[in-house]
């Protein structure tokens, strides 16, 4: 009988995000912290007769096929030796794309860490950390979801002693698509005034000024909307709120369930006590 497993694969809010200097390669060191959000894609992973196969369902993705996180994810796999037969993958996509969330990736390394499962793949959980780190730099964090600090380009790791339990969350994405390039372009390197760490030990009703998005200021003048809405998570009673990342989610922070459909009616939100 062929084998067939499902999954659901996470996502994750950055809890403020400085840039501190641009590379030599090009590339930019930051400093975040991932924290994991119970807002889930579906996967389902089979084995097929014929080639591999990926079936979309949910929110529309931009992009090829064949290029989607997920095959790509496989084919490396197989190329690194690992004996993967032929896949039907479904995936079912509910976290939005381009949104600063990690949907992408966290489906890559659900995909690795499933298929590793399935078909006895000797890869310890810091192995495959290694091989999702070549499919992009926030993905090694999905292989084990947990409050982490990141440094380098958002790659090396660091366990964070950070529980938000009890607290509620409210993600709002609007119909707005911010580009890698386009949040980099805007962003002067520096070293924060406030350490992570040390804001994120505070009461999160002192985060506000402290634990800031280096991405906003330059996003925010190009796409005012995302202002107008953190602006607006603030008048709803939010401890807390900031985007996400270099996407264009705007999350909030609540110590009281919040009741602000009617004010993000028209655009992608999610609420949950975390």
């Amino acid at each position: 009988m062929n084998k067939s497993c499902f999954v659901r694969t996470g996502c994750k809010i950055n809890l403020g995000l400085n840039i501190t200097e641009r590379r030599p390669d090009g590339y930019h060191n930051l400093q975040t912290i991932f924290y994991p959000v119970p807002l889930y894609d579906e996967l389902t992973i089979a084995e097929s007769s014929g080639e591999d196969v990926l079936m979309l369902a949910g929110n529309p993705l931009e992009g090829e096929v064949q290029d989607n996180l997920v095959l790509r994810a496989v084919r490396l796999l197989r190329q690194e030796g690992h004996p993967v037969p032929p896949l039907h993958i479904d995936l079912r996509k509910v976290i939005p794309s381009g949104a600063g969330l990690g949907g992408g990736s966290s489906d890559a390394a659900c995909a690795v860490r499933t298929i590793a499962g399935m078909f006895g793949l000797s890869l310890s959980e810091k192995q495959m950390e290694g091989f999702v780190r070549r499919l992009g730099a926030d993905c090694p964090f999905f292989i084990n979801p947990r409050p982490l600090y990141a440094e380098g380009i958002g790659d090396e790791f660091t366990p964070v002693s950070l529980d938000l339990k009890g607290l509620y969350l409210v993600l709002v994405k609007p119909d707005v698509f911010v580009s890698t390039r386009e949040a980099y372009a805007g962003v002067h390197p520096h070293e924060p005034v406030c350490s992570l760490l040390e804001t994120a030990a505070l009461p999160v009703e002192q985060w506000e000024g402290r634990m800031v998005n280096d991405f906003e200021e330059s996003i925010f003048r190009s796409h005012p909307l995302l202002s107008d809405i953190k602006k607006e998570l603030y008048r709803q009673g939010a401890a807390y709120a900031s985007m996400s990342g270099s996407g264009s989610t705007i999350f909030g922070l609540f110590r009281l369930k919040p009741d602000c459909a009617s004010a993000f009616a028209g655009h992608f939100t999610f609420v949950c006590q975390l």
